[in-house]
């Protein structure tokens, strides 16, 4: 099944705290630390994300280009993120997709919910792109993510006796 993810990228920023504070002394650093944390999303988790901005009062004809592979959308003038969002999702729904809409806005929820798409509040995509990290941490250095001896696997079980030994001081 073929999975996507729709952020909404200020509700995300807005909800998120370590964006949030950023945001208030720049907004353009925030923007960029979310696209690169949805990359990284993507490329480990292997679904599809979309990312839509909002430039209602701003205008022009909209805009889409691609970093990192990551689909980020601004919405053309007069147009909300909320819009584009919900007509994403009906563009892309079809059989064996399944589509994830990220925004902690309680009435978009609703919205897309009824269009078929399932919600994730802006916390739940947050603890899954830590989570993501930890596994992708976890992979390169197996050797630190385990509290364990790191030696264990590696000796020969007569060296090991011989350390036990010489532990109990035998």
């Amino acid at each position: 099944m073929e999975q996507f993810l729709i952020v909404d990228g200020y509700n995300i920023i807005g909800a998120w705290p370590e964006l949030s504070k950023l945001k208030d002394t720049d907004l353009e650093g925030a923007r960029d630390q979310l696209i690169h944390m949805l990359a990284e999303f993507q490329s480990y988790s292997g679904m599809k994300v979309y990312l839509v901005f909002d430039a209602y009062m701003v205008p022009g004809l909209g805009k889409k280009y691609v970093q990192s592979k990551l689909i980020v959308l601004y919405t053309k003038e007069k147009e909300t993120a909320d819009e584009r969002i919900e007509r994403l999702v009906t563009n892309l729904m079809g059989r064996r997709k399944q589509i994830y809409v990220a925004t902690s806005d309680m009435i978009e929820q609703h919205v897309i919910f009824g269009k078929g798409a399932l919600r994730m509040p802006a916390g739940e995509l947050l603890v899954k792109i830590k989570q993501n990290r930890k596994e992708v941490r976890e992979r390169i250095h197996p050797e630190t993510s385990s509290k364990r001896n790191p030696f264990e696997g590696k000796l020969s079980h007569e060296l090991k006796e011989q350390f036990e030994r010489w532990r109990r001081g035998e």
